[in-house]
């Protein structure tokens, strides 16, 4: 099968209240005061790098992306500030499928509509660009704000992978996978419009 070219080339997204540009180290001192005071670090179950282990996060990802495994991108408020991170990772164009993880956003945005419209990018270029059959989605078992989050957004629990990969404090982690698939995407994208509606009248949370 030929390789969509669109795989090619790591795009800048952009909707009314969030902008994904693609990681670079000019992003670290916004990164670092969207971590500051380390509370997202200090919760064992994630991998978010304190405000002093940027540097050393963007190295991580961009080394990732130089051999084709990942897109990192820094998200940007509609004002143009850094507010976090987000990336798609296991890119595999042949299949073709993707993961959307290792996301964290700064505390003042979070509950508010701006992660939905991020991830609405984020599965709308995967789905209808690259022509994904299938975009995945991992947790910590003991992240359940994450694994409400992920199911919100109108994935399936795919199961529970025992020992999976490591917490960043070293313990085994079992990892809650979820996908959503091809033939539910328009479902899921009408599902996300509505919740940006109802995050613009007031009349729910992220």
């Amino acid at each position: 099968m030929g390789t969509n070219p669109a795989w090619n080339a790591q795009p800048r997204l952009r909707g009314e209240h969030v902008a994904l540009e693609p990681l670079t180290p000019a992003h670290a001192d916004g990164l670092r005061a969207a971590l500051a005071g380390g509370a997202l670090a200090r919760l064992w179950y994630t991998n978010v790098p304190a405000p002093e282990g940027v540097d050393a996060y963007i190295d991580a990802a961009l080394a990732m992306r130089d051999r084709g495994q990942a897109w990192p991108y820094a998200v940007l408020d509609a004002q143009g500030g850094v507010v976090g991170s987000t990336r798609y990772y296991d890119m595999d164009a042949q299949v073709p499928r993707l993961q959307i993880g290792y996301t964290f956003y700064a505390p003042r945005v979070q509950r508010t509509g701006l992660n939905t419209q991020a991830k609405l990018l984020l599965l709308q270029h995967a789905f209808e660009t690259l022509g994904c059959i299938a975009v995945g989605f991992e947790t910590s078992w003991f992240n359940l704000a994450s694994r409400t989050a992920i199911a919100r957004l109108g994935a399936k629990q795919d199961g529970v992978l025992r020992n999976h990969r490591r917490h960043a404090d070293g313990s085994p982690r079992d990892t809650v996978a979820f996908s959503i698939i091809d033939s539910e995407w328009q479902a899921v994208k009408r599902n996300l419009h509505y919740q940006l509606q109802r995050h613009a009248t007031g009349a729910s949370h992220d």
